[in-house]
């Protein structure tokens, strides 16, 4: 369980960093953010890698390049899901994407194990 709400924190402080950075991306309130984060750590548990299974070969086709898409698609799903967490266009949510994982990735490097 603590394993759980260390990868739910540390995916809601990167979710926060994104809507503080990005203008195209919009969180309304805390429980907005909340829900974000764990729906969003969900769909990336889930949906991205049937995701990937999918787009495999356009994915080996770009040279990777369209996993960001992939990436994008799996957070504006997060963002059409939970009320109040808005993405503006594809683009934004490729980027907020990009925050995240980048966030998510540094801020797990911390965490012992």
């Amino acid at each position: 369980m603590g394993r759980f709400l260390r990868h739910w924190f540390t995916v809601t402080l990167a979710l926060a960093l994104t809507v503080w950075i990005l203008p195209g991306v919009h969180v309304n309130s805390w429980p907005a953010l909340l829900a974000g984060g764990l729906v969003l750590g969900l769909v990336n548990a889930t949906v991205r890698p049937v995701l990937f299974i999918l787009t495999l070969p356009i994915t080996v086709f770009t040279l990777g390049l369209f996993y960001l898409v992939v990436n994008g698609a799996a957070f504006a799903i997060a963002a059409a899901i939970v009320p109040g967490f808005q993405v503006a266009t594809v683009g934004w949510a490729i980027l907020g994407a990009l925050i995240v994982s980048a966030v998510s990735w540094f801020v797990g490097s911390f965490s012992k194990e």
